[in-house]
């Protein structure tokens, strides 16, 4: 890496860990692998001299962690109330559509869309309300997660940068 082009790499790993960090709560965005991206750029910017790949490996775990706690995070809430794959694949298009309301949209989209996509599928008004709420659960525990390991990675990447 050349010291003329390392700020410009360390600026891009930079805006790919905030887009990383955006991408734990919108459903669009591959939040952990985005992040980690961004720690290999910016740890490929100074030669890997201050973050290694001992690090990165640690990263990468908790990379692959994330993903699988947002997956069984949201089956799990699903699964528990015995919610129909209507009500996960109304859930995620909630999701979706939700983005384009800001916050309430993000709030109430997934648990809209799981109650439509149960009710679709069994024409049941109880079962479908609980298809929401546990799908709905299961998506706002998984994303509390997916925060706690995106900070948790931060953390480690600073700390091992710092040192």
């Amino acid at each position: 890496m050349t010291p003329e082009t390392a700020p410009l790499v360390r600026l891009l790993g930079a805006l790919l860990v905030l887009a990383g960090l955006v991408g734990t709560v919108l459903p669009a965005l591959p939040g952990a692998p985005l992040a980690f991206a961004g720690f290999v750029l910016a740890a490929w910017a100074d030669d890997f001299r201050r973050v290694g790949w001992f690090t990165l490996t640690i990263l990468a775990l908790l990379t692959v962690l994330s993903m699988v706690v947002d997956f069984y995070a949201t089956l799990q809430g699903a699964r528990r109330v015995g919610a129909s794959k209507g009500a996960m694949l109304g859930a995620t298009l909630g999701t979706v559509v939700g983005l384009f309301f800001a916050i309430p949209g993000l709030i109430l989209g997934p648990f809209v869309g799981a109650f439509a996509g149960e009710y679709l599928a069994r024409r049941n008004w109880r079962q479908a309300g609980r298809a929401g709420l546990g799908t709905w659960l299961g998506l706002v525990l998984g994303t509390a997660l997916k925060v706690a390991l995106i900070f948790a990675m931060i953390g480690i990447f600073l700390l091992s940068y710092a040192l």
